[in-house]
């Protein structure tokens, strides 16, 4: 495959350089999708009401549930297109694309339909505030309904990751951004829509996002160029994506079950409570961007890497990105544990609100930087193409774990305690992780061996 000027080739030159620049489009791109969020909050939180910026937020785990089975082929396509481009099979890139994308139009529909018959389900669930109710249901449903928006963006982002192209996915998410702003300030401060408003930008939004990105793609990259209904699917290859990217995908999924479960206990104590937590989250998400941009570039370099079968360069750049990723982290803990709440009044007036959400923030960062070392070390497994102990053990520390304890605290010492629960969910992730990782076992897991099967001869 000719080297464009997009796609890196991370397998020589400096890893810290190849990650840093891989990874700073990601997180400009994560920015610009936070900020939309952050609007989203904003206007809804000051033009509309405190009972629709509880239903915005609660929307949140239910979206990412249902998008997550696609996002976690997307995470899997993302390695084996590195691992393939690392090691020179242009032909088997080509393949990937075309065999991702035929998934994708086969699923999306029944995915869609499934999420829109599941919305109140969930939201009982959920024990949504009855003074949410009316705002959750109807923002739910309508994105929910725009489904194929979020999916098919997360789909092209994943297939350019693997060659080495972040910058590329910063230009959609822009387009998707000041879209969605402009819709928001729109369809809620001047057609007067509330919630209705906020739903219906996000998706056009989104779909525009991805439609633009299919357009770019195909003209920037014709030897990937996507063609989403040529029907071609190769099942052995497909097999192979899934062993990396459904883990992810379960993982992602039941992470957001055990997000609903603890919503479910959030908002028991009334609308205020949810609203603040909503905010605080939204803080805390700003401040993790980095590392998630770190840990989607320390899965590339990885997965161009291992397919290159330089090992010690993959372990090298993961060491100095774990590094980094708990420095950050840190720094983010004390700023947000001092200004949480003039940070938080910048969401909503309401004092109840403001004080719910520097509660939560004071609970969670302080352990923060560990969460942030299992995040990079689980990228750089997966990149390695060992998705199912990631999967294991984050279901195993942020569910099994987290949940209950958040009960725990909550039924024991009141709502002020519940959230020390993810410090020690976190604690028991790193240990277990930094066990595994150092044991070293995940070198083993490429799947694109030359010898492992037929179709990769």
């Amino acid at each position: 495959m000719a080297k464009e000027s997009g796609m890196r080739n991370m397998t020589v030159g400096s890893p810290i350089r190849h990650i840093i620049l891989f990874s700073l489009p990601l997180l400009a791109g994560n920015l610009l999708q936070q900020l939309y969020n952050m609007v989203d909050s904003w206007v809804v939180g000051n033009y509309v009401s405190d009972a629709a910026l509880a239903a915005v937020g609660t929307g949140f785990p239910v979206i990412f549930f249902f998008s997550s089975l696609f996002m976690g082929i997307s995470t899997g396509g993302t390695v084996m297109i590195a691992q393939f481009y690392g090691g020179g099979k242009p032909e088997k890139v080509r393949q990937a694309v075309d065999t991702l994308y035929t998934a994708f139009v086969w699923g999306i529909v029944p995915v869609t339909l499934f999420a829109v018959v599941m919305v109140k389900p969930l939201m009982v669930l959920l024990r949504v505030d009855e003074a949410a109710y009316h705002e959750a249901f109807i923002y739910l449903s309508v994105v929910c309904a725009g489904l194929i928006g979020t999916i098919g963006y997360n789909l092209n982002a994943g297939i350019l990751n693997g060659v080495g192209d972040s910058s590329s996915t910063l230009l959609f998410l822009a387009v998707s951004s000041l879209l969605n702003i402009i819709l928001d300030l729109v369809l809620v401060l001047a057609v007067d829509l509330g919630v209705l408003g906020v739903a219906l930008g996000t998706i056009i939004a989104q779909s525009c996002s991805w439609l633009f990105g299919l357009f770019y793609i195909n003209r920037r990259y014709p030897e990937i160029a996507i063609h989403p209904f040529n029907g071609i699917f190769d099942g052995t290859l497909f097999r192979d994506i899934l062993k990396i990217g459904l883990p992810a995908g379960l993982q992602m999924s039941l992470v957001s079950i055990g997000t609903m479960f603890a919503l479910s206990k959030i908002n028991s104590y009334g609308k205020a409570f949810t609203a603040g937590f909503n905010v605080g989250n939204k803080l805390d998400s700003l401040a993790f961007l980095p590392i998630q941009s770190l840990a989607a570039a320390i899965t590339a370099f990885v997965g161009q890497n291992i397919g290159a079968k330089e090992t010690e360069r993959a372990e090298y750049g993961t060491k100095v990105t774990a590094i980094f990723a708990a420095l950050w982290t840190a720094l983010t803990a004390v700023v947000l544990c001092i200004w949480g709440p003039q940070l938080s009044g910048l969401f909503s007036p309401d004092l109840p609100v403001i004080e719910a959400s520097t509660t939560y923030l004071r609970c969670i960062m302080p352990p923060y930087a560990l969460f942030a070392v299992v995040f990079v070390l689980n990228g750089a497994m997966r990149g390695a193409g060992d998705s199912l102990f990631p999967m294991l053990n984050v279901v195993a520390s942020l569910i099994l774990i987290r949940v209950p304890f958040l009960y725990l605290l909550a039924n024991r010492f009141g709502s002020a305690y519940m959230y020390h629960s993810y410090g020690i969910g976190w604690t028991v992730g790193f240990i277990i992780t930094m066990w595994y990782y150092l044991a070293g076992k995940w070198r083993t897991k490429t799947l694109t061996d030359e010898n492992s099967n037929e179709w990769r001869e």
